[in-house]
């Protein structure tokens, strides 16, 4: 129900823009949230965006440099990722939180996952 795309490999410095598509769910009326998972650490919280995408949420890693967004008309939501650090290489999640909720930060108060994207950042 949510394809996560756009990962890849991008020197430190760089910039890449996630997409999260959903379907087979009223995407409209979810807050969505995205994760990062490195090899060997635990998953980790990156941003989320309310339904109506009235209120954002980062990590205090990536504040500043991430920004997140949707467009509710393509069922779709974005991390735009800048300034890309090596440490920052992991596999991206996007996951759906509930019906008309905030933008929250821990995972087990997400309902839906997608199955990861790859985002390898070169130093």
């Amino acid at each position: 129900q949510l394809q996560a795309s756009g990962g890849g490999l991008v020197q430190a410095g760089g910039y890449l823009r996630l997409s999260c598509a959903a379907s087979g769910l009223a995407f409209s009326t979810y807050s969505m949230g995205w994760f990062r998972q490195a090899p060997g650490k635990e998953r980790e919280f990156v941003a989320a965006i309310s339904w109506s995408g009235g209120s954002t949420y980062y990590a205090g890693s990536v504040k500043g440099r991430f920004t997140i967004s949707r467009d509710n008309a393509k069922n779709t939501a974005y991390p735009q990722m800048n300034s890309l650090k090596p440490e920052e290489t992991a596999v991206y999640y996007c996951a759906a939180d509930r019906p008309f909720g905030t933008a929250r930060s821990r995972a087990y108060e997400y309902d839906y996952w997608g199955q990861g994207t790859q985002v390898t950042v070169s130093s």
